[in-house]
């Protein structure tokens, strides 16, 4: 799979980089963990650190358009991320333990 930065816009608020990004496939959809994965790689980012909130294929194309969240650190993403789209990116953090 070929990903491909279509923008990158600066939120220095919330400590992250708010990417749009294009991706070409062979077969289906890919999963929302392989592109997360991908997208890290190719940003130079830990996995735990891309939040992955909107993938959209057209009907019988092999291309795809994305929008994530690349955050300075996974405590920082687990901080700001709405507590659905942490357990859609399998990003799983040290309050989950701390539950009493």
């Amino acid at each position: 799979m070929d990903i491909d930065i279509i923008s990158e816009e600066e939120n220095p608020m919330l400590h992250r980089t708010d990417v749009t990004f294009e991706m070409v496939h062979e077969e289906a959809t890919p999963s929302r963990l392989s592109v997360r994965d991908s997208l890290a790689a190719k940003l130079n980012k830990d996995a735990d650190e891309v939040v992955v909130r909107k993938l959209d294929t057209k009907f019988g194309m092999r291309k795809t358009v994305g929008y994530a969240k690349v955050y300075d650190s996974a405590e920082r993403a687990q901080e700001v991320e709405q507590e659905h789209m942490l357990e859609r990116n399998k990003i799983v953090g040290a309050e989950e333990g701390e539950e009493a």
